[in-house]
């Protein structure tokens, strides 16, 4: 068979898609951090967009690992994308023009970050990569810092590589230039755009001074499963699109961009290809943090205590989906306003629809690692602001207190769990005697998690241990009783 790239694009069959404009596109956008959800999101958006005009070609850009450019180096950096779902669809991909790696390609990264033809720099880095400190500032005791502050014209961080470029923009005239983060980090442009200038403080103030005046860092908000390839992606792909490609990807049919609508030069036409811009990206975030994240952690501490293994398995039982969509409709909607936008009961649809595809295999047990760091989040936040407003909490405890048995679980069962407060948790969780009220004090105690005014709330107190009694006797055995007598 023979391989995917650019002389055997014409054997691609009708079903295939593939946006011929993005071919001969140059290159308008510098990316760092190719991985594949960067692959599967922003690179599609800007493919698809680019059926609208415009030469928004992407460098790719590699911190450190040659894998991605010598993958993709073979297929002119063409590669498939698989949308996993009932009916899967296949698209190739040719918005990646080039994958330069900086360790060894430091002189052509600069020359396209700098370039008069590069309007928007993205980056998909993870939260280490932007060396912030507990507080959401630039770490200035960071090694990687250290390096980029001695040795400004070698940089090693994405900090100090914008910082360097930047300082060849301004010290050249050249403008326009819109820096967008795609992390999964709140505020996550407000925080890189802080970064960036606290760096650039240290070096030059009146280089800082320029980026805060012209440079815009835009908040944004990223959403999509992304599983991993593998082999059998690979076969599907090849019989699909009649052509080898050794480095597909895949993701979920659900896919969102929210960015927030602030820029300093010109853009693709992302929002005519899916891309929502908005002046409330914390809406978004809160939306997905409480109505996404908040059911997905309810949900697999139920469904593991039930016997289950993956979300699918989980929601596909009439008393659990029941369970999950009531909650969603008359508590976690009713805790927050929503941006204009957003039509909430499409979103809480489009969520449930999510959960139900048996094509996505989305382990419960790694939902359910660091719930410290996330029911705060995810849950807490919806019952105070009920708690403020007079609404319901019966359903958001249930999953307060499915994480309870979770630990009280783990502790008696010696299971490790995963929680950067591991240690602390499982040692109160291994006083539980068994009397459920003490047992919920005890816990409710755990100042990291639950802060005094709510632990102190008689009617939280009150309503979670009604659940945590109500789940005591929860298994996989009488899941529609113990569930159904909760809803």
């Amino acid at each position: 068979m023979q391989q995917l790239n650019k002389q055997t694009l014409s054997a691609l069959p009708a079903s295939v898609a593939h946006n011929v404009s993005s071919t001969t596109a140059q290159i308008g956008i510098v990316h760092l951090g190719p991985g594949a959800f960067h692959r599967a999101h922003q690179a599609v958006f800007t493919d698809n967009a680019m059926e609208f005009g415009g030469n928004w070609g992407i460098c790719a850009v590699s911190m450190r690992s040659t894998g991605v450019r010598d993958e993709l180096a073979e297929q002119d950096n063409l590669y498939t994308l698989a949308v996993i779902d009932e009916n899967p669809s296949y698209q190739v991909i040719s918005a990646i023009k080039e994958v330069l790696v900086l360790g060894e390609q430091r002189q052509q990264v600069m020359s396209r970050l700098t370039a008069a033809t590069t309007h928007i720099v993205s980056l998909t880095i993870t939260e280490k990569g932007y060396c912030l400190d507990g507080q959401g500032l630039l770490d200035s005791s960071n090694s990687d810092v250290q390096h980029d502050l001695a040795n400004p014209t070698e940089p090693r961080s994405a900090i100090g590589l914008l910082a360097a470029a930047l300082k060849i923009r301004w010290q050249r005239g050249i403008e326009q230039l819109t820096i967008i983060s795609c992390d999964n980090l709140a505020d996550n442009g407000a925080k890189l755009g802080k970064a960036v200038m606290a760096f650039a403080k240290q070096t030059d103030s009146e280089l800082a001074t320029w980026i805060s005046t012209n440079v815009c860092f835009p908040n944004t908000m990223v959403d999509s499963i992304t599983p991993a390839s593998n082999d059998e992606l690979r076969a599907r792909v090849a019989q699909a699109i009649h052509l080898q490609d050794n480095w597909p990807i895949q993701r979920e049919a659900f896919t969102q961009w929210v960015i927030e609508d602030h820029f300093s030069g010109p853009r693709p036409a992302w929002d005519r290809v899916g891309v929502t811009f908005t002046q409330d990206v914390s809406g978004y975030e809160k939306a997905k943090l409480r109505l996404l994240n908040g059911s997905h952690s309810t949900l697999a501490y139920l469904g593991l205590r039930c016997g289950k293994e993956t979300v699918n398995e989980a929601i596909s039982h009439p008393s659990l989906f029941n369970l999950i969509k009531k909650m969603l409709q008359e508590e976690v909607k009713v805790s927050f306003t929503p941006p204009p936008e957003l039509v909430v009961d499409n979103y809480i649809d489009a969520i449930l629809k999510r959960y139900a595809n048996q094509h996505i295999r989305h382990l419960l047990s790694q939902i359910a690692w660091d719930g410290s760091q996330k029911l705060p989040f995810r849950l807490l936040g919806s019952i105070q602001d009920n708690l403020a407003q007079g609404n319901s909490i019966a359903l958001l405890s249930v999953g307060v207190a499915a994480w309870l048995h979770f630990l009280v679980n783990a502790a008696k069962t010696n299971f490790k769990i995963v929680d950067p407060l591991a240690d602390k948790l499982i040692s109160e969780a291994a006083y539980c005697s068994g009397n459920l009220a003490d047992d919920v004090q005890r816990l409710l105690a755990i100042r990291q998690v639950f802060p005094e005014s709510l632990a102190n709330n008689q009617t939280f107190v009150n309503a979670l241990t009604d659940a945590y009694l109500s789940l005591s006797e929860l298994d996989a055995t009488n899941i529609e009783q113990v569930i159904d007598g909760l809803l």
